[in-house]
């Protein structure tokens, strides 16, 4: 009799095991569908802010507050009424975000990958790039870091009075 009643729970078992496999309970975490084109409604208007930032750094440029890292429009540079990456990048203070994001893609590219990449300013030059026993990038043997977190605050509280988001913000400051 007792060899009946084992058999009956490992067959219990087993039709436990068969059921929750069925079921499905257990599934794998499907990931995030693919992402689609923007609208062409989106498309047109980021083509037209695309506009507007080009206008911006030439008049930034003529004021001699834009210097940028890249051969294109560091928009974050632009929206803080600029910012002078050269002088940033080579004495050792922190660029901004965007900056930090394309000399990290750069050079990743260019000494892990092998691949020439044309996207920076002719300034910055791409041999310095590289990154240390640690794995921070460096430029210059220098570590290159984003901004210190007082002056990202700062400059995020002028790209909200500069855009209007907070204009009571900025008499704050002062």
């Amino acid at each position: 009799m007792n060899f009946y009643k084992r058999m009956a729970f490992f067959a219990g078992l087993i039709a436990v095991g068969y059921a929750f496999g069925c079921i499905n309970f257990f599934s794998a975490v499907r990931g995030q569908e693919a992402e689609s084109d923007p609208s062409d409604d989106a498309v047109k208007t980021i083509q037209s802010v695309h506009g507007a930032l080009k206008a911006a750094v030439a008049q930034l440029k003529q004021e001699s507050r834009y210097e940028s890292a890249t051969k294109g429009i560091n928009s974050y540079a632009v929206m803080v009424g600029g910012l002078n990456v050269r002088e940033d990048l080579e004495s050792g203070a922190g660029v901004d975000p965007e900056t930090f994001a394309t000399l990290y893609l750069v050079a990743y590219d260019s000494k892990k990958l092998n691949i020439k990449d044309e996207t920076l300013a002719d300034w910055v030059d791409v041999n310095q790039l590289d990154f240390d026993e640690a794995g921070h990038l460096t430029y210059k043997t220098k570590v290159v870091r984003i901004f210190a977190v007082s002056r990202l605050k700062k400059l995020d509280v002028l790209r909200r009075f500069l855009t209007g988001d907070n204009k009571t913000e900025k008499k704050k400051q002062q």
